[in-house]
């Protein structure tokens, strides 16, 4: 079993879980997932993690995203992307003053509708399943967090935004509401994450290279290492009796580095990255310990 992560720039049209079966079925691994999924409209850095790295994707996960964001303002949709149906229109024009101004009340610590067209669960069911059958419920909003929020491009009735954002976010939502605030309607036109955390999309193998290589059996060449996962966290190399130790469960004494850190990677004696670990007063605790046949 091979393990690693894989900074995979995702086309427009598959679904992520098709990358997964894709790749699945070309690198002939069985342990396959994937850090966050891309809508089928949208493209970008999609990380995917094999083997034993499946158990790291929520820290992919949890990580701060960058998106590029089209919107179309004027027609709201169901969806509230290109894919949906035309709910709403309104051919008013709007002004780069007025979209300039109402970006200021979306930056920072927001409250968020998620659309009905998403994969959250209400009552044991999709949301996208029940807005299928016709039905809308009123969803909660969420506190998300919009670090950064620029007008890259003005070409009216299109919007180019530059997003940065804690995980959960929904560009779809912040398009519909914009169109909203500025009282013509919008939606998602087009959408591209350009990282994930520390993986960026000009480091992302494109699709057709990756089939290639998985054809060509080059495909490992492309992966990176399982610890990237958490490149956030500081490294502990451990002895060979605390790595006895970790490896059975226990805690270990914690010292510099990664003082006042929360998590750690720990590496065996041979370099070999074999926990995570978390932080409780004085010990490190292990969180996650790899076997790396498995």
């Amino acid at each position: 079993m091979i393990a690693g992560l894989l900074n995979l720039y995702k086309p427009q049209g598959p679904t992520s879980h098709d990358l997964v079966d894709w790749v699945r079925r070309g690198t002939r691994q069985k342990k396959v997932g994937h850090a966050g999924t891309l809508d089928p409209n949208a493209s970008g850095v999609l990380i995917l993690c094999l083997g034993f790295a499946t158990r790291l994707s929520e820290y992919v996960m949890e990580s701060p995203k960058t998106y590029r964001a089209r919107l179309r303002l004027g027609i709201e949709t169901d969806t509230y992307d290109a894919l949906g149906a035309v709910v709403a229109e309104n051919p008013a024009p709007v002004v780069r003053e007025a979209v300039e101004a109402a970006l200021v009340g979306f930056r920072g610590e927001i409250q968020q509708v998620p659309p009905m067209y998403s994969a959250l669960k209400q009552g044991g069911k999709k949301l996208y399943d029940l807005a299928r059958a016709g039905k809308e419920v009123e969803r909660a909003p969420r506190t998300v967090t919009i670090s950064r929020l620029e007008l890259l491009a003005w070409e009216p009735p299109f919007v180019t935004l530059e997003v940065d954002c804690s995980p959960g976010t929904y560009i779809r939502s912040l398009a519909f509401d914009l169109g909203r605030v500025l009282g013509v309607g919008a939606h998602l036109a087009a959408l591209e994450r350009t990282a994930s955390g520390s993986f960026r999309a000009e480091d992302a193998v494109r699709w057709p290279d990756f089939e290639s290589a998985m054809q060509a059996g080059t495909w490992t060449d492309h992966l990176l290492s399982a610890d990237r996962a958490l490149a956030f966290a500081p490294a502990l190399y451990l002895t060979a009796e605390q790595t006895q130790f970790v490896c059975t469960g226990r805690s270990i004494p914690a010292a510099v580095p990664g003082e006042d850190a929360a998590l750690s990677r720990a590496y065996d004696p041979a370099g070999r990255f074999i926990a995570v670990l978390g932080r409780h007063a004085d010990q490190w605790t292990p969180y996650k310990v790899f076997d790396h046949a498995e």
